[in-house]
C-alpha cells in the first residue's frame, strides 16, 4: 500500500513538473508558432530575413577585376548589399545596379553606412562603361558553386535574381525577391538603418 502511494506521488511529482515546463515554455513555443506558421500582418518587412546560423558566410576564393584577392570582410562594418551575376551584364544586371544606386541614395544621411558589392561569377571581361558608370561599386569575381552553396534564392529563381543583404557582423541577413518594389526595399532599409545602432 505504501508503495503504491508513494508512485503515485511520484507520478503526481513529474506532472506537476511537466505542467510548470510547458507554462516556461508557452511563450517562447507560441512566438515561434506565430513568427514561423500564422505569420501576422504585423511582420511589414518585404525582404525575406534569412537564418543566419544556415547561411554563415563562407571562406570564399574572392579577388578583385585585377585579381588581387579580397574578400567581402573587407567590407564588414557596414552594411552591404550584394548582387550576383556574370560579367556580360545585359538589361537585368544594369538594372539591378541601378536600384541598388538609388536604394543607397534614398537613406539619405545613412547612405555611407551603405556598401555595394557584385559578386561576378565568371571570368567574362566587363564591358568599360559599365565599369565607368558603376566606379563606386565593389566588384569581385567569386566561383559561382560557392555562391551557390551559400546564398537562398526563392523557388522557381536563381542568383542573379536576388539582392541580398548582409549586416555589419558580416552575417547574411535578408534577401529581396526578383524585380523588387524600390520603395518597399528602401522601408526595409530605413527601418533597419534606424533601429541598429552599429555599422
Amino acid at each position: 500500500m505504501v508503495e503504491g502511494t508513494s508512485n503515485k506521488a511520484r507520478w503526481h511529482g513529474r506532472l506537476k513538473l511537466m505542467v510548470l515546463l510547458l507554462v516556461c515554455a508557452a511563450p517562447i513555443i507560441a512566438s515561434y508558432v506565430t513568427y514561423y506558421i500564422i505569420k501576422p500582418e504585423g511582420r511589414t518587412n518585404y525582404g525575406a530575413f534569412i537564418d543566419q546560423r544556415a547561411h554563415p558566410m563562407p571562406t570564399m576564393t574572392s579577388t578583385t577585376l585585377d585579381g588581387q584577392p579580397e574578400t567581402l570582410e573587407k567590407y564588414a562594418g557596414k552594411w552591404i548589399m550584394v548582387k550576383v551575376g556574370g560579367g556580360a551584364c545585359a538589361e537585368a544586371c544594369l538594372k539591378q545596379l541601378f536600384a541598388m544606386r538609388q536604394l543607397r541614395t534614398m537613406q539619405g544621411k545613412n547612405m555611407e553606412r551603405i556598401e555595394r558589392v557584385w559578386l561576378i561569377t565568371d571570368k567574362e571581361p566587363l564591358d568599360t562603361m559599365v565599369i565607368r558608370q558603376h566606379d563606386d561599386v565593389h566588384m569581385l569575381r567569386v566561383p559561382r558553386e560557392q555562391l551557390s552553396r551559400w546564398l537562398p534564392v526563392e523557388i522557381g529563381t536563381k542568383l542573379d535574381d536576388h539582392i541580398f543583404l548582409i549586416d555589419p557582423r558580416s552575417n547574411l541577413m535578408m534577401r529581396f525577391p526578383k524585380d523588387p518594389d524600390p520603395r518597399r526595399v528602401h522601408k526595409d532599409l530605413s527601418k533597419l538603418l534606424k533601429a541598429s545602432a552599429i555599422g
